[in-house]
């Protein structure tokens, strides 16, 4: 059984799709030990306590260097054997000491179709934002595995929506968590947990 640490900064519903998937057995060989946030008071936090998980705060901005948080959360994530990181809404970059420790066994979910509209700056609802402005007709979601660049890392899954006429930001955001995200990123833990992802250079395949 693998031990997942969950890294948030917000209100946590990619959180929450987690953990309805692990209640519910779709999540095979894993276990959410650990819910860590970059931020106190967080609703992600209050949806991990109801569910049983042990959190953890580390607050970037008490912080003053990048290598100083690294240390505290490499530090968390070995205490508690973690074997694989999701990124679920957090909004902390990560350093090269975390990477290369974790290489291969950190997971982000994206709100769009990578590579469009992500890197630097592309996140929330700026990544919905700049869909509507360009006029896409699909968008979607991308869970990946994290590399040195933002958003590079080999890609595992996607799933598009098609863009409606009337969308607001709020709306297509909405739609893309329900529809993309919260399906994704449970079956590419569950996928890890089972050891049926592969990874050749940034290409990763995953298996039946």
């Amino acid at each position: 059984m693998k031990n997942i640490a969950v890294l948030v900064s917000g209100g946590g519903t990619n959180l929450q799709a987690l953990i309805d998937a692990q209640r519910s057995g779709e999540i095979k060989n894993g276990v959410i030990s650990l819910v860590i946030s970059s931020k106190a008071g967080v609703y992600a936090l209050r949806r991990a306590e109801d569910a049983g998980i042990k959190t953890l705060v580390l607050p970037r901005s008490e912080y003053e260097t990048q290598a100083g948080f690294d240390n505290d959360l490499l530090a968390a994530l070995k205490a508690h054997y973690i074997d694989l990181v999701v990124l679920a809404g957090f909004l902390t970059i990560l350093g090269d000491s975390v990477i290369a420790e974790y290489r291969n066994r950190i997971i982000n979910v994206h709100p769009s179709l990578i590579p469009a509209f992500c890197g630097k700056g592309f996140y929330g609802l700026k990544v919905h934002e700049a869909a509507l402005s360009r006029g896409v007709k699909l968008t979607g979601a991308t869970v990946h595995l994290v590399n040195e660049e933002p958003d590079g890392g080999p890609i595992l899954l996607q799933r598009s929506v098609e863009v409606r006429e009337d969308d607001t930001p709020e709306a297509l955001q909405k739609r893309v968590m329900r529809e993309c995200e919260h399906v994704l990123l449970p079956l590419a833990v569950s996928k890890f947990c089972e050891d049926k992802i592969r990874v050749d250079g940034n290409i990763a395949a995953l298996l039946p």
